[in-house]
């Protein structure tokens, strides 16, 4: 059987639909290019008018602001002074005329565009400084099999990096990369290796951020600015249950807080940390070199958890950076030797018990818990590694052998636990409080292995070398990572402290409740215990 051929209008049906289509997308492109141009040139043709009418407009407001400005008492005589200038103008002879053309002058002088012209495209050195970073980037975008290579040597820069911007200094600020879609964007080596070149070639010394877009293929480099240093401790616009950690940038958190700096205003975003009942990051490590902030944040910690809880500290390193809390309302105790801590942490171990056995026989019996079980409680412990050897000399237990039962049970009952410890005894540092510290800071210098093995993932931005004191990275449980910077909490009775910063922390000081001299472990005496056993609810 012969094979009857399709209509005709089923052939070509497409194919004119196709050809419909294109001619009405061309006749709107054309459309939009008149439109374009006939706004242009009316543009040009109008401008001289538009300059006019913005000069008439600045002049009347510059003569509104005159005469706002002049004393009543004084008004009377410019108004006489004016109507003489404009009696005489229209006696004299062509008078008004020549009123008209300078008005149109001085209108014409003050509506031009102050706008000083930007030159189009980078200068000389900025190219260069381009062309340098593609060539750099070369060996690592382009790859021999690729028959219309981005990147080669001698190549078209501009097609590579469709955006960038540079600062006063002359050095890249910002940067758009288009990269091939065979770079293996998705492997963390790679995209380490691309940051360090960038970071290398682009200027050390400043921090920069990376946003890969997988999707699209492009690279976001941006330098960040330097985090505020000068943020003193104070008075934090909190909620119970919500602490400062210290601050970051302003484009990766969605709330900011309003702080004093001397008589200035300003809102700062922040890193909240909280804690409570409904925490997912009960407890808090803290890593750091010596002299790069830890202690500072305990202290700032120490302050904020004041105002509505209890606080206990133990400092292995014996400094003394503590002494100003002793005897202050809500300090149970700051202890720095060994017989001190293992008291105070056995006690908070003890207390928790308590604290977990009360709660389960309150709910039980269907009533809520308990008064003394709902004022937070906070463990804090700067190196208690310090202790470990000391303790396996003495053959007495380690102080981290205690915080199992706190870090384990203590969200329940608002027990918190803060440890600070040193990168040289991190290894020191037990299981428990491993696995049981989910919010994590890192203050000061850090290599990249170092962050990745705290924080559990890398910083999207390059860690520099010179940090001042304070400044590094927070990851809450899961979140990302973020720059950070502590507020400045140095010890009072330290004599290289400025005088703002010493009256700072002395104004969020408690009052002092106990003397120095009788402070000692009374508030520490280890609670009775309270039987277990369960309490069976009544059934009607």
């Amino acid at each position: 059987m012969a094979r009857r051929p399709l209509p005709r209008i089923l052939s070509t049906g497409s194919a004119q639909i196709a050809r419909s289509r294109e001619l009405a997308r061309a006749q709107l492109t054309r459309s939009r290019e008149l439109a374009r141009t006939a706004s242009d040139s009316a543009s040009d043709v109008l401008h001289p008018l538009i300059t006019i009418t913005r000069g008439l407009r600045r002049l009347a407001s510059a003569g509104r602001r005159k005469w706002a400005d002049t004393p009543k008492d004084k008004r009377g005589p410019l108004l006489f002074l004016v109507a003489s200038v404009i009696l005489v103008v229209a006696l004299v002879p062509y008078g008004p005329l020549l009123a008209v053309i300078s008005l149109m002058a001085a209108a014409a002088w003050q509506g031009r565009d102050r706008k000083p012209s930007t030159p189009e495209g980078p200068d000389e050195s900025q190219t260069e400084r381009l062309r340098a970073l593609y060539e750099a980037l070369v060996p690592y975008f382009s790859a021999a099999e690729d028959p219309a290579p981005l990147y080669s040597h001698g190549g078209e820069w501009e097609k590579a990096f469709p955006e960038f911007a540079f600062d006063g200094t002359g050095r890249v600020s910002s940067l758009l990369i288009r990269y091939p879609a065979y770079f293996t964007d998705g492997e963390a080596e790679s995209r380490a290796r691309i940051e360090h070149l960038l970071t290398a070639k682009s200027g050390r010394g400043r921090e920069y951020h990376f946003a890969w877009d997988e999707e699209g293929n492009e690279l976001t480099v941006t330098v960040l600015a330097a985090l505020p240093t000068d943020i003193a401790a104070q008075r934090f616009v909190t909620t119970p249950g919500e602490t400062v950690l210290g601050f970051t940038d302003p484009t990766h958190v969605q709330r900011t807080l309003p702080l004093t700096h001397g008589v200035e205003q300003r809102d700062v975003p922040p890193v909240v940390w909280r804690t409570g009942l409904r925490s997912t990051e009960p407890h808090l490590l803290v890593m750091g070199q010596p002299g790069s902030g830890t202690s500072t944040l305990l202290r700032s910690i120490a302050l904020q958890a004041l105002q509505y809880g209890d606080v206990v500290i133990v400092e292995g390193g014996s400094t003394g950076e503590y002494a100003c809390l002793i005897g202050r309302d809500g300090v149970l105790a700051v202890e720095c030797g060994l017989s001190g801590a293992l008291a105070s942490v056995e006690w908070a171990a003890t207390e928790t018990e308590r604290r977990l056995i009360a709660v389960n026989r309150a709910r039980q019996a269907g009533n809520p818990p308990p008064d003394d079980t709902k004022r937070p409680l906070w463990i804090l412990l700067d190196r208690p590694t310090a202790f470990t050897h000391l303790a396996a000399a003495d053959h007495r237990k380690d102080p981290q052998s205690l915080l199992q039962v706190p870090l384990r049970h203590g969200r329940a009952v608002g027990v918190t636990v803060v440890v600070a410890e040193q990168w040289d005894a991190m290894d020191a540092l037990s299981e428990a409080v491993r696995q049981h510290t989910r919010a994590r800071v890192v203050l000061g210098p850090a290599t990249a292995e170092q962050l990745r093995s705290v924080l559990g993932a890398p910083p999207h931005t390059t860690p520099v070398a010179d940090v001042p004191p304070g400044r590094g990275y927070a990851r809450l449980g899961a979140g990302p990572v973020h720059r950070l910077q502590v507020p400045a909490t140095p010890d009072p009775y330290d004599d290289a402290t400025s005088d703002a910063h010493r009256q700072a922390v002395l104004d969020l000081l408690p009052e002092r409740t106990t003397p120095v001299e009788a402070e000692a472990l009374p508030k520490l005496e280890k609670p009775e215990p309270v039987p277990a056993e369960a309490v069976v609810a009544e059934t009607s």
